[in-house]
Parts: structure tokens; sequence; C-alpha cells
């Protein structure tokens, strides 16, 4: 059977309580439980980043046009402040968030800097502040790009890393990685990616400035570039500059995912798309749309492209899913009448193909079948058999979920 990075097991999910006797365990997705402290109310304090950024035990997660910089594709590469110091001047954060506003140029760019959080587990040799201690991360995007002298110090960096072995690593999906470091490129990823796409203002259309160490962007009043061209620095009026606020933030996109019962619970229904391998099947998914609950979403989606009407819905657990933005929501449902099982495809014509399985099918195929798309199954499968998604996909947990019957709760469980 193939081998898969270790899903993540925090220390909650093994606590026991009132909720996890009457619930269960809580399941925990590939992506999610990051072994960093955010420490989001630090993100405005400058002067904790500078100290952070400069500290001998910051590490930094490089992206280059998002693919991050690895020694193999199992294990991130986490360089010392001393390797980015070409591209990351020491003074980056010297000014405080309003004065960096305030003396806005667009003529001028800087690298984007995020701080990810502090690891609290590594506390030798680490950064005390008040009363947190631990290992600064910080994520850098090293696309070349900007200035002529950034994108030459970005080159420089890449340069000097690639030199010693390591590289970007080149794959639509990184789920290669343990799940501690999964979960930390998670974060840099979307970040950076979210960052690249609003560098100007979706209002006026000028260019944003990165604050709040990577997690918002502002629309600044003024700009100096406009008083060296003779003009009066302030810029014209925006929308954004008129809420509270001022900025802009991350966004994330809810998803369902849902693997699907028949009434009678022998059965599980699972779709193709045409990018899939042949006889690669998967839990029905759609995105939430406004004004939509979760459990409407599943009922929704799973009608429009199988056709099937759904009873009741249960949410299981959640993904983060970086490419770019998702918050996958998995959940448990079930059909209440048999009537209500036939399968339609001429709704939706986004799935290929949608067919009941039956449970005994489903755990050979969990057994032996299952691969990331563009791997093979693992020893054991018989060609032609189902395959299913890998265990770091939430599909898979959702699909175990359903024919182990975990979400059935014995009476002398609950509260």
């Amino acid at each position: 059977m193939s081998t898969y990075p270790q899903i993540p097991a925090p220390a909650h999910t093994q606590a026991e309580s009132m909720l996890s006797r009457c619930f269960g365990r809580e399941t925990v997705n590939y992506f999610s439980s990051s072994p960093l402290n955010r420490l989001s109310f630090l993100r405005t304090e400058h002067s904790f980043l500078s100290a952070a950024l400069k500290h001998p035990s910051a590490r930094f997660v490089l992206l280059n046009s998002l693919a991050p910089l690895t020694k193999t594709p199992s294990e991130l590469y986490l360089a010392p402040y001393t390797e980015v110091r070409k591209l990351v001047p020491e003074d980056l954060f010297d000014q405080s968030e309003e004065e960096t506003i305030k003396n806005f140029d667009s003529r001028q760019t800087s690298p984007l800097v995020i701080f990810l959080g502090m690891d609290e587990s590594r506390k030798a040799d680490s950064l005390t502040w008040k009363t947190y201690s631990g290992t600064p991360y910080f994520a850098v995007d090293v696309t070349p790009k900007g200035s002529e002298e950034q994108q030459t110090n970005a080159k420089d960096v890449i340069s000097a890393l690639e030199a010693k072995g390591l590289s970007f690593l080149q794959t639509r999906v990184v789920m290669s990685l343990s799940a501690n470091e999964a979960a930390i490129y998670a974060q840099a990823r979307a970040l950076a990616d979210w960052n690249t796409r609003n560098s100007f203002c979706g209002t006026c259309g000028s260019p944003t400035l990165s604050v709040n160490s990577g997690t918002k962007r502002a629309c600044p009043s003024t700009d100096a570039a406009l008083a060296a061209q003779g003009k009066s620095p302030e810029k014209p009026a925006c929308n954004t500059r008129t809420t509270i606020s001022n900025l802009s933030f991350p966004r994330t996109d809810p998803t369902i995912i849902v693997a699907v019962l028949s009434a009678d619970g022998k059965r599980v229904l699972l779709g193709r798309s045409k990018r899939f391998p042949p006889n690669w099947y998967s839990t029905l998914a759609g995105f939430i749309e406004p004004a939509e609950s979760i459990e409407d979403a599943v009922r929704r989606e799973v009608w429009e492209e199988a056709g099937v009407q759904l009873s009741r819905v249960v949410i299981h657990s959640s993904q983060p899913w970086p490419y770019p933005a998702n918050l996958m929501i998995g959940a448990v449902a079930q059909v209440s009448d048999p009537a209500h099982e036939k399968i339609c495809l001429e709704h939706d014509p986004e799935l290929e193909d949608a067919r009941w399985f039956d449970v005994e099918e489903v755990e050979e195929a969990l057994r032996v079948g299952t691969s990331p798309l563009g791997a093979e199954p693992g020893p054991g499968y018989k060609e032609g058999g189902l395959r299913l998604p890998p265990p770091t996909a939430i599909a898979n947990q959702l699909i175990k979920t359903a024919v182990r019957a975990d979400y059935l709760v014995p009476n002398n469980a609950r509260i």
C-alpha cells in the first residue's frame, strides 16, 4: 500500500470531554492544525516583527511563483535570515504601520514578507517577547518582481539556494509534505497568493500596500510618486477609503464536500469528472452560495450534480484548501427514501458519471485503491477496480466515516 504524509494528530483530539463522548473524536484533516501560534494581535507591533525578523532562530518559508523551496518533495527548506538578507532589508519593520501608509510611494517596491506565527515547542535559543517564547516563522515571496533592484536581489537569493541543491517544488498541488509542514505551507501559500491577486485596489485601481505583516492590504490616500510629478500627493477619492478600516482582507471561499449514503446505509454515492483517471471516483462537492446554509448547499449540489434528493445532513469536519483559498466543509448525508436515490446527470453537466457503490467495494478500494490523481494505486489493486482519493484528502476521511458508520452514536454514549 502507498505511504502518505502523516495526518495531523493534535493533542486535543485525544482529550476526553462530554462532547467527545457524545459526538466522537474530532477528525483533523491535512493542511490543518498548524504547529504555529499565529499571534495575530502582534502583526501590527512592528517592534516585535523587527526583532523576530532578525532573530537567529527565525525561519523563512520561501515561495517562488507559489512553489515552496524544499530539500526533498517531502521536506520544506526553512531558511535563516542570513540567506534572505539580500532581499529582505533589516529595516523592513522599522516604521510603524501608520507611518508606512502615510509615506507610501508607488515607485518603491519591497518583497512580500508574511509573519506566520511562532513555534512555541522550540524553546532553545528562541525569541522571547513579553510572555511569548518560540521560533518565529515568516513566509517570503522570492518571485523576481518589483523594481529592477528587487528582481536582481530575488534572483541572487534563488541562485544561491539552488546552488546548495535545494529546489522549488513544481507541482499543481503539494500534498507530499509532513502534516506540520503542510499546514505551515498552506498558510504561507494562501496569503502570498491573495496578496498577489490584490496588488491593486478593487475600487479605484491604484496600487495597494501590504500591511499587518501580509494579512491585510491598504489603499493609501496619498502617493509620493504624484508629488514627484509636480502633482498633489492626494489620490482621487476612493470608496475603499471611506470605510472604517480602509483595508481589504484575505478571502476564504466556503465549499461543501459530502459522502452520501443510500436509504439503507449499504451504498455510497460517488462521482467522477472528466479529468479523473479511469475508475477514479470521489465525493461530490461545490461552492456555498450567498444566503445559503451549509446543509442547504449540500442538498442543492447533490441534486444538481447527481439528481439525488437528500434528507439529513451532518457536518463532519473541515479542511483548508490553499488552491487558492477554499475551506472544504465536509459532511455526511443520507437519502430518506429509496425513491429519491435515482441518479440523473441532466441538470448540471459537471460530472461525467455518478453511481452508487456497495460498501464492501468501497472498503476494498480504501485498502488498495487510494492514490493522488497523478499517481498509481498501491499494491494489491486489481485493474478495473474502484479508485479513491488518498488519506490527505478530506474526501477520503468522509468516505471512511460513511462506510464505517462512524456517524452512528450509541445511546449509552450520549450525555
